[in-house]
C-alpha cells in the first residue's frame, strides 16, 4: 500500500502540463533516434547531458526515460526493415524479423514488437516500483567495507559484460580511473594528474567525456564506416494487424520475455544482451513451428526477445536508482545527470528526492502508453527517417556536441577536451574497446575510493575489515568469480570439445 501512494503522489508529479510535454518529446525523440542505425540512447542523452543545466531535475530525467524506452522501441523498426541492430540489444530481433519481413509479414514482426515492448516495459515498470524500495531497506543495512566491496564487484561484471573480452573491458575501466582522478584530492589537498594546468583542478566535467565518447566518437566511427555496405530497406508489406493465431503464439512469448528480461537486468551484472538470447533459445525450444526459424521468420523470435529487451531496460533502473551502480551505457550517462545536479543516487534518494524518483517512475508507465501511439500508427514516418543524408545527420551531431559543452563553462580547454576524448572514443570503437566502463570508472572510482578511506580508518588500517564482514566477503568472492570464471568455463569446454588424448601405444 506504501508503494501504490508512492505511485500516486508520482503520478501527480508526473501528470503536470510541462513533464507531460518533456515526456512525449523525450518518447518520440528517442524513436527516431532507435530508427537511425547506428544512433542509440547513451549518444542521445549524452548529447543532451547539457540541458541539465538550464531545466528541473524531474523534467531532465522524465526527458532522459523517454528517451531511453523509445529508443528500445524504435530500434525494433530498423532490425526488422533494415536487417541493421541499433544496439547490440536488438541483434536477436534482426534474426527472425528481418526474415519476416522479406517473406511479406513486416507488419506482424513490427506489431508484435511494439505490443510486446508495451507489455513488457510495463511489467518492468511495475518491478522497478515494487522491487526498488525492498533493494533499498537492503541496501541500508551497507557499511563502507560493503559499499567497497559492492563497487568492486560492479567494476568487475559490468567490465565483463560489455567488452568483448574481460581485458579490454578492464583496460577501459582503468581508463575512467584515471580521468575520475584528475583534479584536487578531497582528502589531502593535493592536486593529482593536473600537469600543472589549473584548469584541470576541478577535475573533468563528466558531461564533457559522456558527450566526447559517445557523441563524438561514434559519430567519428560511423562517418568511417560510411562506405562499408549498403544496406537494403525492406517494403512494408501487408497490415500491422496481428491475426489471431499470431496473437496466440506472441502473448506468451511476451511474458516469458519480460520474466526474463526484469530479473536479469536489475542485477549488477545485468544488461539486455544475456537475456535477448536467453529468451530466443528458449521461444526456439519451445515453438511448434520450428521449420520457420532461419527460413520465413517465426513470430516468437520476435516477440520474446524484443520483451526481453525492454523488460531489462527498466530493470538496469533499479541498481542505478537503489545502488548508484549503472550496469548499461544509457544508465551510466544518467547517472552523470544526477551528478551535475549535485544528486547521489543511492538508499536516500528514495527518501531525499521522493518527487523525482516517484516521478521518474510514474513517466514510465505514461511513456509506454504514447509508444504504443507513436509506433504502430506513424511506422510510415520513421521508415522514412532512414533515408536522411548520412553527411547531414554526421555533422548536425557534431555542431550540437560543440555547442553544447561549450555552454557548460564556455571554456576552450573543454572544447580541446572533448575532441581529444572523441578521437579515443573514435579508436576505441575501431579496436572493440567498450567506451561505457570509462565514464563508469570516472564516476563510480572516487565514490569507492572514499568509501575505501573510510573503512580503513574505522579499522585503524586492517585489512581484514573487507573479508571479516560476511557480505563484504561474499560481493568480494562474487566478484573474483567473475574475473576468472569465464577464462575456467572456456578453458574446461576447449578441453571437453578436444576430447580425451590419445596415448600413444594405446589400442
Amino acid at each position: 500500500m506504501e508503494t501504490l501512494s508512492h505511485l500516486a503522489h508520482g503520478f501527480s508529479v508526473a501528470f503536470t502540463p510541462v513533464n507531460l510535454m518533456w515526456c512525449l518529446l523525450g518518447t518520440t525523440l528517442g524513436t527516431a533516434i532507435g530508427v537511425l542505425p547506428g544512433l542509440g540512447p547513451a549518444l542521445t542523452i549524452a548529447l543532451l547531458l547539457p540541458i541539465t543545466y538550464q531545466v528541473a531535475p524531474e523534467a531532465s530525467f522524465i526527458l532522459f526515460a523517454g528517451i531511453y524506452y523509445g529508443a528500445m522501441y524504435g530500434g525494433s523498426t530498423t532490425s526488422i526493415l533494415l536487417n541493421t541492430p541499433g544496439e547490440s540489444a536488438t541483434i536477436v530481433t534482426a534474426l527472425e524479423g528481418n526474415r519476416m519481413a522479406r517473406s511479406g509479414r513486416g507488419g506482424a514482426a513490427l506489431a508484435t514488437s511494439a505490443i510486446g515492448s508495451f507489455v513488457a516495459g510495463t511489467l518492468g515498470t511495475l518491478g522497478v516500483a515494487f522491487l526498488a524500495p525492498v533493494v533499498v531497506k537492503f541496501a541500508l543495512s551497507f557499511g563502507p567495507a560493503e559499499y567497497f566491496s559492492l563497487m568492486v564487484l560492479a567494476f568487475i561484471t559490468v567490465s565483463a559484460v560489455l567488452g568483448s573480452s574481460s581485458v579490454r573491458g578492464l583496460t577501459s575501466l582503468f581508463v575512467g580511473f584515471v580521468i575520475g582522478m584528475i583534479g584536487v584530492d578531497l582528502q589531502t589537498g593535493q592536486p593529482r594528474f593536473t600537469f600543472g594546468m589549473s584548469q584541470l583542478l576541478d577535475g573533468v566535467d563528466v558531461i564533457v567525456v559522456a558527450v566526447g565518447l559517445f557523441a563524438v566518437g561514434e559519430t567519428f566511427y560511423m562517418a568511417s564506416r560510411r562506405y562499408a555496405g549498403k544496406d537494403e530497406i525492406v517494403p512494408l508489406k501487408g497490415s500491422l494487424y496481428m491475426t489471431a493465431a499470431e496473437w496466440a503464439r506472441s502473448w506468451k512469448a511476451w511474458l516469458r520475455g519480460a520474466l526474463l528480461g526484469f530479473p536479469i537486468g536489475a542485477l549488477p551484472a545485468g544488461g539486455a544482451e544475456i537475456p535477448t538470447f536467453l529468451s530466443y533459445a528458449i521461444e526456439k525450444k519451445l515453438s511448434k513451428h520450428k521449420e520457420e526459424f532461419g527460413t520465413v521468420g517465426a513470430i516468437e523470435g520476435v516477440a520474446g526477445p524484443e520483451a526481453a529487451n525492454n523488460a531489462s531496460a527498466a530493470g538496469v533502473l533499479v541498481p542505478m536508482l537503489t545502488l548508484g551502480l549503472p550496469t548499461s551505457a544509457t544508465a551510466a550517462i544518467m547517472l552523470s545527470a544526477f551528478q551535475s545536479y549535485g544528486i547521489n543516487p543511492g538508499p536516500m534518494l528514495f527518501m531525499t528526492q521522493a518527487n523525482l524518483v516517484w516521478g521518474l517512475i510514474a513517466s514510465l508507465f505514461i511513456a509506454n502508453i504514447i509508444l504504443v501511439i507513436l509506433n504502430l500508427p506513424l511506422i510510415g514516418l520513421w521508415v522514412r527517417l532512414l533515408k536522411i543524408p548520412a553527411p547531414q545527420l554526421y555533422a548536425g551531431i557534431l555542431v550540437f556536441a560543440t555547442v553544447g559543452t561549450y555552454g557548460i563553462s564556455q571554456s576552450p580547454t573543454d572544447l580541446v577536451i572533448l575532441y581529444l576524448l572523441g578521437g579515443a572514443g573514435f579508436l576505441m570503437r575501431r579496436f572493440d574497446f567498450p567506451t561505457a566502463p570509462v565514464i563508469i570508472g570516472m564516476i563510480l572510482w572516487p565514490l569507492a575510493e572514499t568509501q575505501f578511506r573510510r573503512a580503513m580508518t574505522i579499522s585503524n588500517g586492517d585489512w581484514s575489515v573487507f573479508y571479516k564482514h560476511p557480505l563484504s566477503l561474499t560481493l568480494l568472492t562474487l566478484a573474483f568469480i567473475g574475473l576468472i570464471g569465464p577464462h575456467i568455463y572456456a578453458y574446461v569446454e576447449r578441453r571437453r570439445l578436444r576430447g580425451p588424448e590419445h596415448v600413444p601405444g594405446d589400442a
